[in-house]
């Protein structure tokens, strides 16, 4: 019972338990790698032996009688360690790259499946840091570390089974440092795993800072912020410096440390082993290539157990990557009935027709303590078109994320068809909305790829029609390859005007029966929005629509306008019921009529 628990513990403590459900289909795989490795070291271990046959036998005793056997053994020695370095290394390399990619794969597909609210708490670098970096480190700790582990180990113990045998006493002097390499280990590991869990945050915020000088190339020239950027980004660097250099100092004192207490076990064999020259040169000659030969495993074997210690911090980092849970669940039962994100089971799925029903809702975020919505009821009868407006940073977005579930009322439940949403899965609901981003996101690739992500069984016609519909046949009728052209990394090769038209056209594609504009024409110019616009009366009919608006004048047409002001939902009704009340609304459409008026009179001065 105290073993299992030891080597729980032990599992534990260098994080190879949470890695074994992706190590457990590379058992053959490992085992043959550590068999292969074992081989070696068994080799390696034999050599000093096969050195002090030839020098007590041919030297000591002055015969040759079996020359020729010796040689031939020698020669297999050579060539079984050819075969074993070579194989030893080709497993490590599978098994590094096919784990890095399980990782990588497992990560990338566990962050599709979390919820808004982790992406607006975690940067970019933060998440790129754990799917790239740390995967690696984990896939090369699992291989050739593991591997060299394994080699280093067993020639440590051969070595000091082979001097047990020969000189026991001798032996038993040079294994006197064992105990020290323990007490060792155990003071500065806990350092290590601390300085190193630093660095790795710091590794992180770098590559953030990185990836925002990058997409942000624009903003930072625009506002002539280099200086600052490069600032903070040296400031970070620095940072990482000193803690790295501080961890180097840890692990060079450890390695100093280490070293003097192997070099111990060749001032011993020097001592003693003088008397035993006298008599057995070849044992004399087998306990200094032992004792010397044993400095760089137990060098090597500190190292290893750093890399263990430190990479722990990379499996602590991922695990907590892969045990995130989404805000946002299916249960069991659902996902049963349903399917999931990555194995949807279509064929029970209902049809969504898209009523929608608020009922006695309140919802506050995860990390907030002020309700936004507080027993809100509310219904939507399919074809109704639902506005939300309010000032910059009111909230109009949150109605919008609770239809689409991404995120789930604190209370009440909103009503997709008449029954709760939780009733079904997310992709059910998400594969009958169709969303476009007040910022477009195009993905790297051709525009036809881009348009083909909503419905990849779209003809030709369909994506001429979806085009038309928002006038972004024109937009593709000027690129130099039309609907082949290459968009760029995250669309950047279009303009801002162009990608919204594009993603617009994406979204009628699906044919969605629920359908969220999130101030989708706020960055297009005045004559391409009235084309949207002129297009939207079109679209909308026959689905359900919600319109977050900034500009009043597009919404003036909607079924219900809800008014927004510090997240909270203050007014409803129709347009002309709103300015006859003369309340918020009112004062919103009045000032931006002004405002309107006043821009197109200087324009014509």
């Amino acid at each position: 019972m105290k073993k299992t628990s030891e080597k729980k513990s032990g599992l534990k403590f260098f994080g190879i338990g949470k890695m074994l459900p992706f190590l457990k289909k590379y058992r053959r795989m490992m085992v043959l790698m550590v068999l292969f490795g074992i081989g070696g070291s068994v080799i390696d271990i034999g050599t000093p032996l096969l050195q002090r046959y030839a020098l007590n036998h041919f030297v000591g005793q002055g015969t040759l009688d079996t020359l020729l056997p010796f040689i031939l053994l020698y020669v297999f020695v050579i060539l079984f360690t050819a075969v074993t370095n070579y194989f030893s290394a080709l497993y490590s390399l599978w098994l590094e790259v096919r784990l890095g990619k399980d990782l990588r794969n497992a990560a990338f597909e566990h962050i599709q499946t979390l919820s808004f609210s982790y992406f607006n708490q975690n940067s970019v670098g933060y998440i790129h840091a754990r799917v790239m970096s740390d995967t690696s480190r984990i896939g090369a700790l699992f291989s050739w570390t593991i591997i060299d582990s394994v080699w280093q180990g067993a020639y440590v113990i051969g070595a000091i089974v082979a001097m047990l045998v020969v000189n026991a006493r001798l032996a038993l002097l040079v294994l006197l440092i064992l105990p020290l390499l323990v007490v060792l280990f155990s003071i500065f590991q806990k350092k290590l795993v601390r300085i190193n869990r630093e660095i790795r945050e710091i590794n992180s915020k770098i590559t953030g800072n990185f990836n925002e000088g990058i997409t942000g190339a624009k903003t930072v020239k625009t506002l002539v912020i280099e200086d600052k950027i490069e600032k903070d980004f040296r400031a970070e660097t620095g940072n990482m410096l000193r803690r790295s250099v501080y961890a180097s100092h840890l692990r060079g004192m450890f390695a100093v440390t280490m070293n003097f207490a192997s070099s111990l076990a060749l001032a011993i064999v020097l001592w003693r082993g003088g008397y035993i020259a006298r008599s057995e040169i070849g044992t004399f000659s087998m306990f200094m290539s032992y004792a010397q030969g044993m400095m760089e495993p137990i060098r090597w074997l500190v190292d290893a157990f750093s890399d263990f210690v430190t990479t722990q911090v990379n499996i602590e980092r991922l695990t907590k990557l892969l045990e995130t849970k989404p805000a946002v669940n299916d249960t069991k039962e659902v996902m049963e009935l349903y399917g999931d994100s990555f194995e949807p089971k279509k064929e029970n799925w209902e049809p969504i027709t898209g009523d929608i029903e608020f009922k006695d809702v309140s919802f506050k975020y995860p990390d907030g303590d002020e309700y936004i919505l507080e027993h809100f009821n509310l219904k939507i009868p399919f074809g109704t078109n639902v506005a939300i407006v309010g000032e910059t940073g009111a909230g109009k977005s949150t109605l919008a994320n609770l239809i689409c579930r991404f995120y789930e009322p604190t209370e009440g439940s909103v009503l997709i068809d008449g029954r709760d949403a939780r009733e079904r899965s997310q992709l059910w609901l998400h594969s009958a909305i169709g969303y476009v981003l007040q910022t477009p996101h195009l993905f790297s690739g051709t525009v036809r790829e881009n348009l083909l992500y909503a419905n990849p069984d779209a003809t030709d016609e369909q994506i001429a029609r979806a085009l038309e519909l928002v006038s972004a046949d024109e937009v593709v009728a000027k690129l130099e390859k039309g609907l082949e052209t290459d968009v760029g990394e995250g669309g950047d090769m279009l303009s801002t005007g162009e990608k919204q038209l594009i993603s617009f056209a994406r979204a009628i594609l699906a044919d969605p029966r629920i359908l969220v504009l999130d101030e989708a024409t706020a960055s297009v110019d005045t004559i391409t929005e009235q084309k949207i616009q002129n297009a939207i009366d079109t679209i909308i009919t026959g689905r359900t629509s919600i319109v977050i608006a900034h500009r009043l004048s597009t919404v003036r047409n909607a079924d219900i306008i809800l008014v927004v002001k510090d997240g909270k939902i203050i007014e409803q009704g129709r347009h002309d019921e709103l300015l006859a009340a003369h309340g918020h609304y009112y004062r919103l459409y009045t000032r931006q009529y002004e405002d309107e008026a006043t821009s197109a009179f200087l324009s014509k001065k």
